[in-house]
């Protein structure tokens, strides 16, 4: 890519696929940041109706030691404390989509419902910044081997055009045709 773009990956919560994607973009010499559209950040727990719930700012080295207190086991063999050890090299804290100021030329979602929420956020701020966005939704499933695709999948869209405000419709078809990647789009302005 001749041009570097200023680069949003966006999951839910992020802490897998939204930062999955920041590590691999950063590996490869990218900016970018990441961020989570939920109400909170939500983590596997001892069972499905017991979350490990945290709130957006809290330090992922904060939740590393609290879950590894909880459970060494449990969260050792699901593989969250890796997925903390890895957050927390990559940047303090989740952060919330919603609640930042900067703003992207690329925003990536993972996750159509993602989608929609930064898109509307993206949309209440237009009057802001005046600047074109474009926001991409490559679906993810929510897991540790789906996360490390999407990570690679995502690179391999940013990576393939200098020029993507002029070659963005025939750029995505490319891709979807050659990664069968579930793929939604919108061009706003942010």
């Amino acid at each position: 890519m001749d041009r570097e773009y200023k680069l949003a990956v966006v999951c839910a919560s992020n802490q897998n696929r939204s930062m999955e994607a920041h590590n691999t973009l950063r590996n490869h010499g990218y900016t970018c940041s990441s961020y989570g559209t939920g109400s909170a950040v939500r983590l596997p727990g001892p069972t499905r109706q017991q979350p490990n719930v945290y709130k957006f700012g809290v330090p992922y080295n904060v939740m590393y030691n609290d879950l590894y207190r909880k459970d060494v086991r449990l969260y050792t063999q699901n593989g969250i404390l890796n997925m903390l050890d890895r957050n927390r090299k990559i940047k303090l804290a989740p952060e919330r989509f919603q609640d930042n100021q900067d703003q992207f030329e690329i925003v990536i979602t993972c996750e159509e419902r993602v989608f929609d929420a930064a898109l509307e956020d993206i949309l209440n701020k237009a009057t802001v910044f005046k600047k074109p966005v474009h926001v991409i939704n490559v679906e993810i499933i929510d897991n540790h081997e789906h996360a490390l695709i999407g990570g690679q999948l995502i690179l391999q869209l940013i990576y393939q055009s200098s020029d993507l405000d002029h070659e963005m419709d025939t750029l995505l078809e490319e891709f979807r045709q050659k990664t069968q990647a579930s793929i939604l789009y919108s061009y706003a302005v942010m």
